[in-house]
């Protein structure tokens, strides 16, 4: 627009003091010499113009003291002023001259991409509106953002957010003791340096927002962060791991971006309780827990696209359960890594079993199949008697084990019966009928009072000697057999026979049902051994009889530490 053999007689920038209507001004891709930027730079500060851009321009210093602005007579609305990408026409540092009360209103400056590597003295850092300085892109370090010329005190009295992005800053630890005299500084941009690490850094607590994307710090970098910090950006670091005590070290954390980094897992005891923004995009993460997310309980944005998924029950949760809404990326950034079948397929289109990846719905269906399964069987036993026949069952076996392991301890016995029988004379009828029939039937030697009793004995002596005499002992037990005094006598006879000898000869029939509560209390010890020893009893079906008869002689016929004539003991051991 203004080469450099233009010779322009009038200034032709006049016009900008009456265009009232207009508050933005853009100059792009052109030359501009210095005595035609004096002119310009006049009359914008005359104009209602507000903000002033350059951009891509090729600066020609065309005058001997370069770029002078003196205090003028009037004030400026000027409030930004950017200046993005310069070419310098002479290899020289350009001069400049700018009276500070033509910028007293100033509140954004940007100077990117000028080759800016020293900060002049009290000229930007003297601005005392401004509020956001973006120095980006350019040649600057510590030794010439804070030139050792100049005073590093009260520089930036009202400066809130500062970017130094791509430029040559190094020592995080001397940054965080400088930015301490920035008395109101809240954000600062370290983005694109070369960082390292090394020095503690004290950090001011006005300071709430950090940015150092792309910069190779690794997981140490957490360690010298501010707890006041509430919004840090740690893009493409070198991160591998999330340091367990992450949560109590930013107790304010609100904004967190991990992007471009080695994450494998987000940590399941990671729980920044003001989290509301997580990018953790382009990691190594393949699945996401809920317990990796639940203890983010203000969690409004998640950006976790570009991992490596694994399509899965590992990402079951995630892929069927979690509000995608909360997702910025979500759906074209999901997609399958492994197994190698499904690869590269959306995880919005996968599709997993619900049983198959439940193992608690998976243990609930077994166990209510098994239940069934249980019910089904438990009511076909209760409705065929099995309880019955699986007792009499065990009963039958329990005798057999212990005839089968002292069956050679007969062979020297010398009892005269098999057994003697304890009952009540109103069930004689039942015993004369049908069970010393069917057990002598069997072979079986018994004693019974009526007929085995020797004459003129004495009642009690005939009860000894029968009891002792007789391999067991069989109770009828009936609620006329506890009314009796005799058949009192016989229990405690034989009980007590059964102690001395150390024999388990005792053997009970249950006639009629007969509840141990109700017993008289001179069958106290009747009622304790119904409680304590198994009892057979008589069935009313017919068919439960005759499995009641083979659990009855098995009984009688069980070896013990007994002695039995030698014929009735050879035919027991047999």
């Amino acid at each position: 627009l203004f080469p450099d053999q233009c010779d322009i007689k009038t200034d032709p920038f006049m016009v900008f003091k009456d265009l009232r209507v207009l508050s933005n001004l853009s100059i792009a891709d052109t030359w501009l010499n210095s005595s035609v930027m004096m002119k310009l730079f006049k009359n914008v500060w005359k104009s209602s113009f507000e903000e002033t851009v350059f951009l891509n321009i090729t600066y020609n210093e065309d005058t001997p003291d370069g770029f002078q602005l003196p205090k003028q007579n009037y004030t400026t609305n000027l409030r930004a002023f950017v200046l993005d990408g310069v070419h310098h026409h002479q290899y020289h540092y350009p001069t400049f001259n700018v009276s500070m009360e033509l910028v007293n209103r100033l509140t954004y400056l940007k100077f990117s991409g000028t080759g800016m590597n020293i900060l002049p003295c009290n000229l930007i850092s003297a601005i005392k509106s401004l509020q956001v300085l973006d120095l980006s892109n350019n040649l600057l370090g510590e030794s010439g953002f804070w030139w050792i010329g100049c005073s590093s005190h009260k520089v930036f009295p009202s400066l809130r957010t500062l970017s130094l992005s791509h430029n040559r800053f190094k020592d995080l630890a001397e940054i965080a003791k400088k930015v301490n005299d920035m008395k109101f500084l809240e954000s600062l941009d370290l983005s694109f340096n070369s960082i390292f690490i090394g020095q503690p850094c004290f950090w001011p607590p006005h300071l709430t927002e950090l940015n150092l994307s792309h910069n190779n710090l690794g997981n140490d970098v957490f360690r010298y962060l501010s707890q006041y910090f509430q919004k840090i950006d740690l893009s493409k670091t070198g991160i591998s791991v999330i340091p367990l005590n992450t949560t109590s070290m930013f107790p304010r954390l609100r904004y967190l971006y991990l992007s471009f980094n080695s994450i494998q897992v987000i940590p399941p005891d990671f729980r920044p309780p003001t989290l509301v923004s997580l990018h953790i995009d382009q990691n190594a993460i393949t699945f996401i827990s809920q317990k990796s997310l639940e203890g983010f309980p203000k969690l409004k944005t998640l950006k976790a696209g570009h991992n490596p998924f694994s399509c899965d029950c590992d990402s079951f949760w995630f892929m069927t359960v979690f509000n995608k809404s909360l997702l910025s990326d979500w759906p074209l950034d999901y997609t399958c890594s492994t197994p190698p079948s499904l690869s590269g397929r959306r995880l919005e289109t996968f599709e997993h079993g619900w049983l198959s990846c439940q193992p608690g719905l998976q243990v609930t269906v077994v166990l209510s199949v098994l239940f069934m399964v249980g019910a089904a069987l438990a009511v076909t036993v209760y409705a065929c008697d099995g309880v019955w026949y699986t007792k009499m069952l065990w009963v039958w076996l329990r005798m057999k084990r212990r005839g089968y392991k002292r069956a050679d301890r007969l062979l020297n016995a010398t009892f005269r019966y098999h057994a003697f029988i304890s009952y009540s004379q109103h069930d004689s009828a039942w015993v004369g009928s049908q069970l010393v029939p069917e057990l002598e039937r069997s072979g079986l030697s018994l004693c019974v009072h009526e007929r085995d009793f020797e004459p003129g004995k004495w009642i009690v002596d005939n009860i000894i000697h029968c009891v002792e005499d007789s391999y067991k002992s069989l109770f009828i037990l009936s609620k006329h057999f506890v009314q009796s005094e005799w058949c009192n006598y016989e229990l405690f006879f034989a009980q007590h026979r059964a102690i001395s000898v150390n024999d388990d000869s005792l053997v009970f029939v249950l006639l009629e049902p007969i509840p141990t509560d109700s017993l008289p209390k001179k069958f106290l010890k009747l009622r304790r051994l119904l409680r304590r020893k198994t009892y057979l009893e008589w069935p009313a079906d017919e068919r439960k009889q005759r499995v009641f008869w083979c659990s009855l002689k098995a009984i009688l016929q069980t070896v013990d530490q007994s002695r039995i004539l030698k014929d009735v003991a050879t035919g027991i051991a047999e």
